[in-house]
């Protein structure tokens, strides 16, 4: 029902998947995710939809391998059917006229802030889009965001590409500009978006930030993705995933994504044959 029609590692350890699911496509919005099954005895993680084609019906996502679930979705032949697509799940990102609008994407949030900028930009907005990873080998991506932005900023912690460096510096990117920025959102990992929200909030720039939190049904029946935002408690999956970084209680939510950590490190990934374009096999990981 859900064919597998693209499987392929776009950079290391980060894999995109492009998938025939007709319904979703014609009804998913930036922002939104959905919640995925790849085999019939397999768990339920929730992934963000990058991009979609109505026309064809497909979805595309791109998603790190950080655990078993990811670990089987990204060796899977092109052809196959999954068991479960369930979607789109969660608010959409809130579009609007906003100015200039600064999209800051690292990992596979490079991938998942591609959809939002190209509505700012389609909605009349001045869209700048800032990339970050560890090397240049990590980018990907860049034309499809150079075609729905304004102007790249592209930063690498080693300054192989761009600006040396990390989150630390968008202080020095704001001043640069020499314009206002009247919105800034952020799409990647929880430290990302955390420093980042911290490194606005002087500039008292509104700062919205995707959250990933541990999910089960993605419906709000089962209350593990809570957060606290505001001294409120929420639910990402029906009550975001956006969210006012200024707001988010960070160390809470980093306390409760470990509840899993023992269990995601288990030797996975020696457990089973393991092939990529790359060429790259992955470390050995011991229980101990």
């Amino acid at each position: 029902m859900f064919k597998l029609i693209e499987n392929k590692m776009v950079v290391p350890n980060l894999h995109q998947i492009t998938v025939e699911a007709p319904e979703i496509a014609a009804a998913v919005e930036p922002g939104q995710f959905v919640i995925i099954r790849p085999e019939e005895d397999g768990e339920r993680i929730p992934l963000t939809v990058s991009d979609w084609d109505r026309d064809k019906g497909t979805i595309t996502i791109v998603f790190m391998n950080v655990g078993k679930t990811t670990d089987v979705l990204s060796s899977l032949p092109v052809g196959v059917s999954l068991a479960t697509v369930v979607g789109p799940l969660g608010k959409n990102m809130e579009i609007d006229l906003y100015g200039t609008a600064l999209c800051i994407g690292g990992c596979y949030g490079i991938a998942s802030i591609y959809p939002i900028a190209k509505a700012l930009k389609e909605k009349g907005n001045t869209v700048i889009t800032m990339v970050e990873a560890r090397s240049a080998y990590l980018l990907y991506w860049l034309e499809k965001l150079r075609n729905v932005s304004d102007k790249m900023v592209i930063i690498t912690r080693d300054g192989s590409r761009g600006i040396r460096g990390h989150i630390n510096r968008l202080p020095e990117i704001l001043t640069a500009l020499k314009t206002p920025v009247n919105r800034v959102i952020i799409n990647g990992c929880n430290y990302l978006m955390m420093r980042g929200s911290e490194e606005t909030r002087p500039f008292e720039i509104p700062t919205i930030v995707s959250l990933n939190t541990l999910m089960i049904d993605g419906t709000g029946m089962c209350g593990v993705c809570r957060v606290t935002v505001d001294s409120k408690t929420l639910f990402a999956c029906v009550d975001g995933p956006h969210f006012d970084g200024h707001l988010v209680d960070w160390e809470e939510l980093a306390q409760r994504r470990k509840g899993y950590l023992k269990e995601e490190v288990l030797p996975v990934l020696n457990s089973r044959p393991y092939h990529n374009q790359l060429g790259i096999r992955p470390p050995i990981i011991s229980q101990t």
